[in-house]
């Protein structure tokens, strides 16, 4: 075998998608890797993982494990999305900026519709508003909502807001997906159930996020609503998403809901989030931008300083704010002695 030598980089803070697999997964992945197993999620892994998120969501659900984050909001926005559909989400929103095209590719041509929201998060006045066209042939088809949790500000949506958005989306025949690549840690942030964060709060499909909090590479679509799940296999299977070695992924998810690691690494990410946040507000010539309600930390650092934290090692990531701001995330494995370093390392420029 070849000495292989990875180059590491200071990448802490830069993304929660910088870590490695929790141990918990790692462990089940070689333990799943023991023996043969029938594909494309047929195997025992995948239909023990849904009897256990019907447990979890305390319903029965209809769950797809799937490998990347954004496939799992795009397949579930074309099951619920006609190619002459328009799907309402916010000008911030992943789905709108982050995803290459791909819900528009997936759906076969629907629309997005922007809302401006407040601080990241889209309102059931001003979504009932923008909803029009129902029925005229001349107009893409009012047909589905998305929203964010955690949202791309870093805040979280409260269940009474989801619960008001989901209202007028029901109202006008509209389907709610959420797309929950930061699902846990808003969900310990809100200190909720997860049937209370979803369905029971009107939202009809769910993209659960994993990678971000301790899988490698695993997510999965679920459906509150079996009439919703449509041909989902046949477009995963042409989207190149159908895994024949399915059981590697839904035994990340298993080992994830496992003993509640999923919360445990949510909490300690929030946790740590609120510690960098506090540090960094300590500081006058730095400006806390949005609240912090869950693991992100968005701030305005001065041009200088954010010079001085790259030449220090740090990958400081400005895209948010147009330009003005940096956006600083806390993960699963993220230590209070990273965040030390940190404020250690602005306070020594100072």
């Amino acid at each position: 075998m070849p000495n292989i030598k990875i180059k590491r980089e200071r990448v802490k803070f830069a993304s929660d998608n910088v870590t490695g697999a929790c141990p918990e997964v790692l462990e089940a992945i070689l333990k799943a890797n023991d023996g043969d197993s029938t594909p494309y999620g047929n195997d025992q892994i995948s239909t023990d993982l849904q009897n256990k998120l019907s447990e979890i969501f305390e319903k029965e659900v209809i769950v797809f494990p799937i490998a990347s984050g954004t496939a799992a909001n795009a397949l579930a926005l074309a099951t619920m999305t006609p190619s002459f559909g328009n799907v309402y989400c916010h000008r911030l929103s992943h789905i709108n900026n982050d995803e290459c095209g791909a819900p528009e590719f997936y759906t076969g041509g629907a629309k997005l519709v922007n809302l401006q929201g407040i601080n990241g998060k889209i309102t059931a006045e001003e979504l009932n508003e923008s909803i029009s066209g129902k029925g005229i042939v001349h107009h893409t088809q009012p047909s589905s909502v998305s929203i964010t949790q955690v949202c791309e500000t870093g805040e979280v949506y409260q269940l009474d807001e989801i619960k008001k958005i989901s209202e007028v989306a029901h109202k006008h025949n509209l389907n709610m997906h959420m797309d929950g690549a930061r699902f846990a840690n808003a969900l310990v942030s809100l200190n909720t159930t997860p049937a209370e964060m979803t369905w029971k709060s009107g939202i009809d499909v769910l993209s659960f996020g994993a990678t971000k909090n301790g899988c490698l590479a695993a997510e999965a679509i679920i459906f509150f609503k079996k009439e919703l799940v449509g041909n989902l296999g046949f477009l995963m299977k042409r989207a190149g998403h159908l895994l024949s070695k399915m059981r590697f992924v839904s035994a990340q998810l298993d080992a994830y809901l496992e003993n509640d690691v999923w919360l445990k690494n949510a909490k300690h990410a929030n946790k740590i989030g609120k510690m960098l946040s506090d540090g960094l507000a300590a500081h006058q010539e730095i400006e806390i931008t949005y609240p912090t309600e869950a693991n992100e930390v968005f701030a305005k650092f001065p041009r200088n300083m954010i010079e001085y934290l790259n030449a220090e090692g740090y990958k400081m990531n400005e895209d948010e704010l147009d330009g003005k701001a940096v956006r600083l995330v806390a993960a699963w494995n993220t230590k209070e002695e990273d965040v030390n370093h940190l404020l250690k390392t602005i306070e020594n420029k100072n």
